[in-house]
């Protein structure tokens, strides 16, 4: 096979993709030019002032890599284009070769703020091929909205720290990352690990809740609920909070419309669009809550939101632990629970002992099965479903296809983040340069979904 030979030309009068040619030794040659970003047009007639600034690509407010292409005059922002790309892992292209189960550990990475939620799509969408909605038992239902509202508490502190300290607010950042701790705690006694669990699979969850950790819950929500007050006796009604957040990053509800905006920025328009209430799952139509909103299509409502959303949780995985009834956290079908039973020692999670010693001492069967369930997989009938959750920044939805076999055909993840992004511009040109890093973190995008 002959090398192929890549040059590149700086003629722009050629096509981008021009049509390849042969060299008398066999090689295949592309003329390959780029005349994107890097070439800048003279500025129009009597304009002097106009300044190209590369913004990134790392600004932490974005809880990632992204580079915005700002183009300036004076500190007002003419326009604004958003380069993506730089933290691309492959993750849904790697699902292709891994099991159905494997799946819940890549998915989990996309949004690593709030994994949870990307476990739970996942695992809805993989029930829904299977036709095992129904079996899902009533327990790994509420195990599975209190773990996704705590993610949702998480990432909504996460947003409040870092729009606080982008915008000089530190104590604002000190306070969303302390109060996290309690959250990310939690997470590591249930499932292990503080991020990335692949808690969430399909059929259920990996393992039921360790003994006592109920009591951990309730004292940690208490003290979340005594410390929301921190952020809004500092933030709510600032003038300087105010005078850097109302009135910025305006997105109205056509806007929205138009780009396919969910979450709390379409909620500051004063929809209340929530999947929990238009189109429930895992039994959210069985708990009460309410729908924050605000009319002021800016950065303050947003932050508003969040707040507000919060409390919402909290009054939810207060709910969950009232529902929480003895039972099994698994589908019974053998065929597709696994792992059959985990355990955390002080390393982790692992295979559980006890399980171990039964299917290696008392059934060869047993043994067989768990062999051939770990390193095959179950099988999806053929086919291609929808689902969609509401993560904490919007829409997070799940195309999955298969095509009869122990992997994903196909897995392709509706991320908010990636198309929220799309509004910056809209958001921030004709404001100033300043107002930018506003409308950012009030977007609240993590890349790792954004880039997948």
């Amino acid at each position: 096979m002959s090398d192929t030979t890549y040059t590149s030309t700086a003629d722009e009068s050629e096509d981008i993709q021009s049509d390849p040619y042969r060299t008398s030794e066999g090689d295949t040659v592309y003329n390959v030019q780029g005349n994107d970003w890097d070439t800048v047009l003279a500025p129009p007639e009597g304009e002097k002032d106009r300044l190209i600034v590369n913004m990134g690509p790392q600004h932490p407010s974005t809880h990632g890599v992204l580079r915005l292409i700002v183009e300036l005059d004076g500190e007002a922002v003419e326009s604004v284009r958003a380069a993506i790309g730089y933290l691309h892992t492959g993750i849904e292209k790697n699902m292709e070769y891994r099991t159905w189960t494997q799946g819940s550990t890549f998915v989990t990475r996309m949004d690593y703020v709030a994994g949870l939620h990307n476990e739970l799509v996942y695992a809805l969408g993989v029930e829904k091929l299977l036709g095992i909605e129904d079996q899902i038992t009533d327990r790994a239902n509420v195990i599975r909205v209190m773990m996704s509202e705590l993610s949702r508490i998480s990432s909504h502190m996460v947003a409040i720290a870092t729009g606080g300290m982008e915008l000089g607010a530190l104590t604002g950042m000190t306070i969303g990352f302390r109060d996290r701790e309690f959250v990310l705690d939690l997470f590591e006694s249930i499932t292990g690990v503080r991020m990335n669990h692949a808690y969430i699979r399909p059929g259920g969850i990996s393992h039921d809740l360790p003994k006592g950790i109920e009591k951990d819950i309730v004292a940690a929500i208490k003290i979340l609920r005594e410390r929301a007050s921190d952020v809004h006796n500092l933030l709510v009604d600032n003038a300087i909070w105010l005078g850097r957040t109302q009135g910025v990053g305006y997105l109205d509800l056509a806007g929205c419309m138009a780009l396919g905006i969910t979450g709390p920025i379409l909620r500051s328009t004063g929809l209340p669009w929530d999947l929990r209430k238009a189109d429930p799952y895992c039994g959210f139509e069985n708990y009460e809550f309410d729908i924050p909103t605000a009319t002021t299509c800016d950065v303050y409502g947003r932050f508003l939101i969040r707040l507000a959303e919060i409390e919402q949780s909290i009054n939810i995985v207060e709910q969950c632990l009232d529902k929480l009834e003895p039972g099994p956290v698994f589908i019974e079908d053998k065929k597709i629970a696994w792992p059959a039973r985990l355990t955390i020692g002080p390393d982790g999670q692992g295979n559980s002992p006890e399980h171990i010693k039964e299917i290696m001492g008392t059934s060869m069967e047993a043994l067989i099965h768990h062999f051939k369930l770990v390193t095959e997989g179950f099988q999806v009938p053929q086919g291609q479903v929808y689902a969609a959750v509401e993560s904490a920044k919007g829409e997070l939805g799940m195309h999955l296809v298969s095509d009869g076999g122990t992997r994903p055909y196909r897995a392709h993840m509706r991320d908010p983040s990636f198309t929220n992004l799309q509004s910056i511009a809209a958001m921030t040109e004709g404001g100033l340069l300043s107002d930018v890093v506003a409308a950012i973190s009030s977007i609240d995008p993590v890349m790792g979904g954004v880039d997948r």
